[in-house]
């Protein structure tokens, strides 16, 4: 049998909020799963095109990540040029309501948000 999703956490009771926040860790994984709850199946272009900071490498990192953990289904098509969709699992579902709770908490708190200067060329 392979290994389970989440077996690499042996946490301690009161850890559950650890192991939570460690699944959709990552700059990307939450803008990922938001995208992915709203619009239902996209291929990688679609998810990328939404997070237009992303780079490809980070992406598909992330992606994997997801994926392994169980939030993300991949399925891929046997055809020319390949095709891969994605979409969420049962369990990422289940993040809808965090999600929505980001979502909101960010949009109250936006003053938080500086943007970052321009990277001089």
């Amino acid at each position: 049998m392979g290994k389970l999703p989440h077996s690499r956490f042996n946490c301690s009771p009161g850890c559950a909020v650890e192991a939570a926040v460690s699944l959709i860790d990552g700059k990307w994984k939450c803008v990922v799963l938001w995208h992915l709850l709203n619009e239902g199946t996209l291929r990688f272009g679609d998810l990328r095109r939404r997070a237009p900071g992303v780079t490809q490498r980070m992406l598909t990192n992330q992606l994997r990540e997801l994926e392994s953990d169980g939030l993300v289904h991949r399925e891929v098509y046997a055809q020319v040029p390949p095709r891969v969709d994605y979409s969420l699992t049962e369990m990422g579902r289940g993040l809808e309501p965090i999600l929505r709770a980001l979502k909101g908490w960010g949009e109250e708190h936006m003053s938080l948000f500086q943007p970052k200067p321009a990277s001089a060329a």
